[in-house]
C-alpha cells in the first residue's frame, strides 16, 4: 500500500489515499518517486478542461528511483534514477514516422488502462500514463528516461514537463536566435523554464508578461531583462521597449484567448507567437483576414515543447552542468502530497512558481 492523490471524478477534491499497485509486468517498471512538480496540467485534468479516464492518480512530473523491473526491460534497472515521460511516442504512427514525435497518435493511450486500486478494490487509471502523485508508481518502459549524470532527481524532475516544455517552445517552435527579442506571457513554472531557455538562446531583449508585480524578481532572476503587469496596454508596452516594433517571439504559457491575442499583438510584423498553455474550448481567439496578410506573423501551437525527451534532456543536463540552467530556482513550494489542493489554489490565483512534492516530507 502506496500513499496517492487521487481524482474519484471531474471537478471533485483530491483524496490523499493509499493504493495498492501491482507488481510490473512485462515491460514495465516500478519507480519509488523522489519528487513530482505540479503542472497546470494537472488542474486542468482535475477541472476537466482536459479529459481523462477517472477514477485517476494524478500527476505526470517526476524523477524517482527502479524499484523493479518486468520482463524484457533492458534500459534500466533497480537503484537507477529515471525521469518519468508522460508522453512516450510509439515509433510508427504518422506523426513519429515524420519525425514529430511529440504529437504521436498512441502516446496518451495507457491512461486507460487499469494502473491501481484503492483499498476499497475501486479501479484507478493513471493520469497521463504515469501517475506521478504517489509514492511510488507503475509505468509502461517507454515511460522511463535514465537521469542523466551529475542531476538530482529532485531537478530532473522537473525536466519531465516544465523544463521540456519551456525550452523545446524556445528551441524547437519559436526557434530564438542569438540578438533577438522575446516576450514571454505567465511567468508560473513553465514561463520560469521559457525566460531561462531565451536567456540561453542569447536574446537580446526578454520581457516577462504577468498579472502579478509579485512575480518581477522571480521573473528577472530566470533572465527577464524588461518586466510587464499584464493591462489592456500589454501590447503597446512592450513594443515601447522594443523600438516601437514589437518582439520577434512571443511565447503564451497561459491558455487564455485575451493572452493569445495580445502575444500575436506584442510581436513585430512578421513575428512568431507560439502556444503552449492550455486553454478551454469555449476560449475563441479571432482574427480578419486583412490583418494576417498585413502583419505576416505567424501562430503556432506546441504541444510538450515539439520535444523528443531522448534527444533533448542530455542537453539540458548539459545546460544545468554547466550553469546556464537554474532548475532549482523555479521551485517556490515545497510540499508533501496534503499540499497539492493549495498548489492548486495558489496557480489559480497567479501565485509562485513551481509547486514541488518532495517525498518523505510533510506538507
Amino acid at each position: 500500500m502506496v500513499r496517492a492523490a487521487v481524482l474519484s471524478a471531474v471537478g471533485s477534491p483530491l483524496e490523499i489515499t493509499g493504493i495498492e499497485l501491482p507488481e510490473p509486468g512485462p515491460g514495465q517498471v516500478r519507480v519509488r518517486l523522489a519528487a513530482a512538480g505540479v503542472c497546470h496540467s494537472d488542474l486542468s485534468l482535475a477541472n476537466g478542461t482536459m479529459r481523462v479516464p477517472v477514477p485517476a492518480v494524478l500527476g505526470h512530473e517526476g524523477a524517482g528511483t527502479v524499484v523493479s523491473v518486468g520482463d524484457g526491460v533492458t534500459h534500466v534497472a533497480p537503484g537507477d534514477g529515471v525521469v518519468l515521460n508522460w508522453a512516450p511516442s510509439c515509433g510508427t504512427c504518422h506523426a513519429c514516422s515524420l519525425g514529430e514525435v511529440w504529437l504521436c497518435a498512441e502516446a496518451l493511450s495507457g491512461a486507460g488502462r487499469i494502473h491501481a486500486r484503492t483499498a476499497d478494490g475501486t479501479d484507478l487509471h493513471p493520469g497521463l500514463n504515469v501517475a506521478a502523485f504517489a509514492e511510488e508508481t507503475v509505468v509502461a518502459a517507454d515511460c522511463v528516461l535514465p537521469v542523466p549524470d551529475g542531476i538530482p532527481l529532485t531537478d530532473a524532475a522537473l525536466l519531465g514537463c516544465a523544463v521540456l516544455t519551456g525550452y523545446g517552445a524556445v528551441h524547437h517552435s519559436a526557434r530564438v536566435r542569438a540578438g533577438e527579442t522575446v516576450a514571454v506571457f505567465g511567468v508560473g513554472g513553465v514561463g520560469l523554464a521559457t525566460l531561462q531557455s531565451a536567456r540561453i538562446a542569447g536574446a537580446s531583449a526578454i520581457v516577462a508578461v504577468d498579472v502579478s508585480p509579485a512575480k518581477e524578481e522571480l521573473a528577472r532572476a530566470a533572465g527577464a531583462t524588461d518586466f510587464v503587469v499584464a493591462s489592456g496596454t500589454t501590447a503597446k508596452d512592450i513594443r515601447r521597449l522594443t523600438g516601437g516594433h514589437g518582439v520577434d517571439a512571443a511565447v503564451e504559457c497561459v491558455g487564455r484567448a485575451e493572452t493569445i491575442r495580445t502575444a500575436w499583438e506584442s510581436t513585430r510584423r512578421g513575428g512568431r507567437t507560439t502556444v503552449v498553455g492550455i486553454g478551454g474550448k469555449d476560449q475563441q481567439v479571432t482574427f480578419n483576414a486583412l490583418e494576417l496578410f498585413h502583419w505576416g506573423r505567424t501562430l503556432s501551437g506546441c504541444v510538450y515543447g515539439n520535444s523528443d525527451p531522448a534527444q533533448d534532456l542530455p542537453v539540458l543536463a548539459g545546460h544545468i552542468r554547466a550553469g546556464r540552467l537554474d532548475v532549482g530556482a523555479m521551485v517556490t513550494e515545497r510540499i508533501g502530497l496534503e499540499g497539492i489542493p493549495g498548489a492548486f489554489e495558489n496557480m489559480l490565483a497567479g501565485k509562485g512558481g513551481r509547486a514541488l512534492v518532495v517525498f518523505g516530507q510533510d506538507s
